[in-house]
C-alpha cells in the first residue's frame, strides 16, 4: 500500500508547474486529469466568492455613505471607487460572472449588513432589510446614495 502523499499536496505550486509543463508537451497521460478538473472548478469558485466580497463591501460602504452623511470622506470614496474598478476588471475578464453577480446580490447585501453595522457601530435595523439599491446603481460610478 502507498502511503507517499501525491504531489499536489506536499508542493502544490511544484505540481502546478509540472502539471503546465505535461499539458504544453501533450503529455495528457501522465496528468491526474480528475485534480485538474477539481482545480479548475475551485479557480472559478474562487472567481465568484471575490466578486461577491467585493460587491459586499461597495453595499457596506454605500449604506454607510447613506446613512452616516457627517462621515462621509475621501476614504469611503476610495473604496466605492475601487470595489467598483474591480469588480467591472472581474466581469471584463469573465463576463459570464455578471450572471453570478445578479444571483448573489441577497448574499452580499447580507454580508454588507454586517460590515456596516460593525463599522458604524449603527444596529443592523437601522439599515432596509433588502438591498434599497439597483444593482447598475452600485456599479455606476456617479451612484453616491443620498
Amino acid at each position: 500500500m502507498n502511503l507517499e502523499k501525491p504531489e499536489y499536496e506536499k508542493d502544490f505550486y511544484a505540481w502546478a508547474l509540472h502539471t503546465a509543463k505535461l499539458i504544453r508537451d501533450g503529455n495528457f497521460s501522465a496528468i491526474d486529469r480528475e485534480y485538474v478538473a477539481e482545480e479548475i472548478e475551485d479557480m472559478g469558485k474562487s472567481d465568484r466568492r471575490e466578486l461577491v466580497n467585493r460587491l459586499s463591501v461597495l453595499l457596506a460602504h454605500l449604506l454607510k455613505w447613506k446613512y452616516q452623511p457627517i462621515r462621509r470622506g475621501n476614504s469611503w470614496k476610495c473604496t466605492i471607487k475601487l470595489q467598483r474598478l474591480e469588480i467591472r476588471k472581474n466581469l471584463e475578464e469573465s463576463p459570464s460572472l455578471q450572471y453570478e453577480l445578479n444571483r448573489q446580490v441577497d448574499d452580499a447585501y447580507e454580508k454588507a449588513l454586517i460590515i456596516a453595522s460593525a463599522q458604524t457601530g449603527l444596529s443592523e435595523n437601522t439599515f432596509p432589510k433588502k438591498c434599497p439599491f439597483i444593482l447598475q446603481e452600485c456599479l455606476d460610478d456617479d451612484f453616491f446614495p443620498e
